[in-house]
């Protein structure tokens, strides 16, 4: 059987293992070739294939649910469940999502983009389950790097007390999350994987004792005692924790050998209860240079497949925000040791992998634990060192409590700095940076900044670190810069809440944040080829807003357009519009930014075109719109 005639996972049943490793290998070529040509997640779905394919041979997924934490480690599961012959769209606009989505297909029983969710979401499947009397398995597959989230922690915790639950949890363990793994846990886990499997040291021990002399049955009443005290003393290293908290412990289990496998979920699905099996994998398995390179492998931009090698550009790029955020962070932390890089398991995404190599004691990588990397960081901040917090935009979102009750509260000089804000691409509405403005302006005590270049960002950067009356946060985009020239030392800090006016003009009022400074700038230009003149102001600061520069002119001009590359319901449009009612200057306001809606995976060139935020696409809409009135005031 070739994987292109599997529509139902149930096709798997009764195949033979010699018929699964070539279904196997088929997805590995598959998975090569699409990632190759289009880019996107490569490791940790080449590792997991066995370990789906075996799973999936063991449950009727008619009626069972597999729920998957985060979803790039799920691309096998898609080709399995009818996506295979449509897997060439991975990413792309319209084509099959990077990340699971329930609207997508019907096996697809949870939306997961982030890290530490599917025990949770496993566990209330099965609840609702047996409230309701039914009767099928729900099973979690979630990485060890997933492990370290307290959200899957809190999950254990709550399964492990509920000895009547049946749910199984699949711990897909390669010592890796993006980044390799910190912390206590992965330092366990390491010492599990180099133990024995130890699922079965009691399971003939019954028979055993029924052949001992003059025994026979007569040890049965206390016999649960006897296999139960053995097993204690068996697995001190292997699972004494996942059983003390509840579960029932089966593994380490080598995540490439079928067989195993197979036999190992066959017997975990007999026991009644939560139950978890530890499989240990490669990540990037099948693809030797991804086996050696694993976490420049985790995710990849097109590349060729012999080699390895991303497929150069066909023009040179500019440095991208993040490169600058992390060559400034460094140079600026070389001169202040109380400089403090913090990152949650995104070391090389943030670019913070260059400060934890050049100065490894100002640098910590607390894991997936957003949490509590923010409230670490207030910590520190009580203590006086500088903490700088980096962390996508969308990841940010699992740690609002700790900023609203840890840090603005207390009015605590912490520095966030939001990378991937705005319109991420390809990853989709699960990564899509989208809210941060808005979350983060209703704050007490918290300073808004986003730049509209390269270099403002290397400004902003010494502004941040500078500032030390309270919480501070700059959102900074995915991808290349402008290309304008960046500086080695001497920049200087940006007075809080000042804008700055890029273009003069009587007919209407542009004001950029961030990214849309340039396409206010390009707009502008489309304009005054129809004969309209533009002001165009880079507001740098969301919060406080510069209203001493702002209001008069839109109360002169009479006509303001915010552009923004975020939620409008409550960003910097908002924001602005509440300044002018605020103070009674009654000017018609065009709030352009994301409407209330979900960006869908697409390049972010595609997605800006369908929002109408291209510059051609914007002139129009502000001609369209105020046109008329402008006729009207030249008469």
């Amino acid at each position: 059987m070739h994987i292109s005639e599997i529509t139902h996972p149930n096709q798997l049943h009764g195949l033979s293992v010699r018929q699964l490793e070539q279904i196997a290998r088929q997805i590995r070529e598959k998975h090569l070739q699409t990632v190759a040509a289009t880019g996107g997640h490569l490791g940790p779905g080449l590792g997991v294939v066995e370990l789906t394919i075996a799973l999936y041979q063991t449950l009727d997924l008619e009626h069972d649910k597999v729920l998957w934490d985060v979803g790039h480690q799920a691309y096998p599961h898609k080709m399995l469940t009818g996506r295979y012959n449509n897997f060439h769209t991975l990413r792309q606009k319209d084509g099959v999502a990077g990340y699971l989505k329930r609207c997508e297909n019907k096996f697809d029983h949870f939306g997961a983009g982030h890290a530490s969710t599917s025990i949770s979401a496993a566990l209330g499947m099965a609840m609702a389950r047996d409230i309701k009397g039914e009767n099928f398995k729900v099973v979690a597959v979630i990485g060890d790097g997933a492990l370290t989230g307290g959200m899957a922690l809190e999950a254990i915790n709550h399964a492990g007390h509920l000895p009547n639950t049946n749910v199984l949890v699949v711990l897909n363990d390669n010592e890796m999350s993006i980044s390799p793994n910190v912390g206590a846990i992965s330092r366990y886990l390491n010492k599990v994987r180099l133990s024995p499997p130890m699922q079965f040291i009691t399971g003939n021990l019954e028979e055993q004792f029924k052949h001992l002399p003059f025994v026979g049955e007569s040890l049965s009443p206390e016999l649960e005692r006897v296999k139960e005290g053995m097993k204690r003393l068996a697995v001190p290293k292997v699972g004494a924790v996942i059983e003390e908290l509840g579960f029932t412990y089966m593994g380490p289990v080598d995540g490439h050998n079928l067989e195993d496998l197979i036999s190992t979920f066959k017997a975990a699905h007999t026991h009644s209860g939560p139950v978890l099996v530890h499989v240990a994998t490669v990540k990037g398995k099948g693809y030797a240079i991804a086996e050696q390179d694993q976490v420049g492998y985790h995710a990849q931009s097109p590349f060729d497949l012999a080699t390895g090698k991303a497929i150069p550009s066909s023009k040179p790029k500019p440095p991208s925000y993040s490169k600058v955020f992390a060559h400034t962070l460094v140079k600026l932390a070389e001169n202040n040791p109380k400089i403090v890089g913090i990152t949650a398991a995104m070391a090389t995404g943030t670019g913070l992998d260059k400060l934890h190599a050049k100065l490894p004691k100002q640098y910590i990588d607390v894991g997936i634990a957003e949490q509590h990397a923010v409230t670490m960081a207030a910590g520190l901040a009580c203590e006086g060192i500088r903490p700088v917090v980096a962390i996508y935009s969308t990841f940010l979102q699992r740690a609002y409590d700790q900023i609203v009750h840890d840090v603005c509260i207390q009015n605590l000089p912490v520095f966030f700095c939001l990378d991937r804000a705005g319109i991420v691409g390809a990853d989709g509405p699960t990564h899509q940076g989208m809210y941060d403005i808005a979350y983060l302006r209703c704050l007490p005590n918290m300073v808004l900044m986003a730049p509209k270049d390269e270099a403002e960002l290397q400004r902003m950067l010494v502004t941040g670190v500078n500032y030390t009356d309270g919480p501070i946060a700059m959102r900074f985009p995915r991808g290349n810069g402008y290309g304008v020239p960046l500086m080695e030392e001497g920049w200087e800090p940006l007075p809080i809440g000042k804008g700055e006016i890029l273009r003069n003009g009587d007919d209407v009022l542009l004001v950029g944040y961030g990214t849309m400074v340039h396409t206010a700038m390009q707009t502008a230009e489309i304009l005054s080829e129809h004969g309209i003149e533009a002001t165009v102001i880079n507001a740098r600061f969301a919060k406080p807003l510069d209203t001493e520069l702002i209001l008069p002119l839109a109360q002169r001009i009479g006509r303001v357009v915010t552009l923004e590359e975020g939620c409008v319901m409550g960003g910097f449009g908002s924001g602005l519009a509440e300044a002018l009612l605020d103070h009674n200057v009654a000017v018609p306001v065009m709030r352009l930014g994301v409407p209330d809606l979900l960006v869908e995976h697409a390049k972010p060139e595609e997605s800006k075109a369908q929002l109408g935020l291209t510059p051609s696409q914007i002139a129009e809409r502000v001609r369209n719109t105020f046109s008329p009135q402008m006729a009207a005031v030249s008469q």
